[in-house]
């Protein structure tokens, strides 16, 4: 009897295994149904000869509801495959288009990048490490090197210097709804819509620029060209510094009053009872408190500067000695047609940034910065 029942354990396995996999090529076939109804549908939408307008509300219908769609039946699909592959499988669900979409958009894109500066401008002959060795022996790209560096160094301080300050006396404020809004206002501005409004500040003719009629009424001075003069150069560079402090100081002033509004009341009214003055409450209490979202803001609002393009590209173009890595980055890349000299500038921008961002997640695995 016991040998009876040994033979009959393999045929009992085996037909389990042979109703699981039938069951998941079942259970497959949906997926990949839903998958090519939905490519149908956007190969039909880019063919279409249909008015625009129609075109773009069904492809944003298509595209959400396909989404959607494609998420429920792949989890349906995982689900009929029993709890432990069930278990296995369905968090790629959610996470894998995730990953293969910044997997396609940006990992693959990063690698054909670093092969062709590894070429010529044409992309045609192998120069190795040329192009990087250009880049740092290039008089341009030196100033680039310095730009950047003042943009990260006085910029994304301001920005975070402002940004505690006011949300630290904004607090205190019976007006803080309507100061914060004001501050928080130029958020809602693109970056090159700022690059037009500052350029017309700082236009060379008195009747147009806001900045030489207030220093020609007051000082009686000539219209000077703030930001293309040759004698401000490299301090010109501070008036598009200008515009980004503008800019990403209500950004920083939110994430600082948030902070600050979860520091508990007791730990200040202690402080203050002991006879700590505002300002040692302000130093030793609440930076230490919130150091972690300091830390945050500050390296966040670094790797911005780093990339900082729009502003320069509308306000200057790159000219009068404000150029920056990103505009010498397009210049070489689509205005030169140096292919592999661009992909090398654009390698090493994303090398600069890298240790930030590493810095940055370091701090939020550590402690909590929000």
């Amino acid at each position: 009897m016991q040998q009876l029942t040994t033979r009959a354990q393999p045929k009992s396995s085996l037909e389990r295994l042979i109703t699981l996999v039938v069951q998941a090529l079942i259970s497959l076939f949906v997926p990949v149904l839903t998958f090519l109804v939905l490519y149908a549908g956007f190969r039909f939408l880019r063919e279409s000869d249909a008015p625009k307008g129609i075109i773009a509300l069904v492809a944003i219908i298509w595209g959400v509801g396909g989404v959607a769609l494609l998420y429920l039946v792949s989890n349906w699909f995982i689900e009929r495959m029993g709890d432990i592959w069930r278990a296995r499988l369905q968090p790629f669900v959610f996470v894998g288009p995730a990953v293969a979409i910044l997997a396609w958009y940006l990992a693959l894109p990063t690698v054909r990048t670093f092969w062709v500066s590894l070429f010529d401008r044409n992309g045609t002959a192998f120069v190795g490490l040329s192009n990087y060795l250009a880049v740092f022996t290039n008089r341009d790209m030196f100033t680039a090197f310095r730009n950047n560096l003042m943009w990260i160094i006085i910029g994304a301080t301001f920005c975070v210097v402002f940004g505690l300050l006011i949300a630290a006396l904004a607090d205190r404020s019976r007006f803080e709804n309507f100061a914060k809004a004001m501050i928080f206002l130029p958020m809602a501005i693109s970056m090159v819509g700022a690059g037009v409004i500052w350029n017309m500040i700082y236009d060379v003719n008195p009747n147009i620029g806001l900045l030489n009629a207030i220093v020609g009424g007051l000082t009686g001075a000539k219209p000077v060209a703030w930001t293309a003069a040759a004698n401000l150069q490299p301090w010109n560079n501070l008036f598009l510094i200008l515009i980004v402090i503008w800019l990403q100081t209500g950004y920083a002033m939110v994430l600082f009053s948030a902070a600050l509004k979860g520091i508990p009341g007791e730990i200040m009214e202690a402080a203050r009872v002991d006879g700590a003055t505002e300002i040692q409450v302000f130093m030793r209490i609440m930076i230490p408190y919130i150091m972690g979202t300091i830390i945050s803001v500050g390296t966040t609002v670094v790797i911005f500067t780093l990339k900082i393009f729009d502003v320069v590209q509308v306000m200057t173009g790159g000219q009068f000695s404000t150029q920056v890595i990103a505009t010498e980055f397009y210049r070489q890349s689509f205005t030169a047609q140096n292919a592999g000299y661009g992909s090398a500038i654009a390698i090493v921008l994303l090398i600069a940034v890298i240790p930030v961002m590493i810095y940055n997640l370091r701090q939020f695995s550590q402690r909590e910065v929000f």
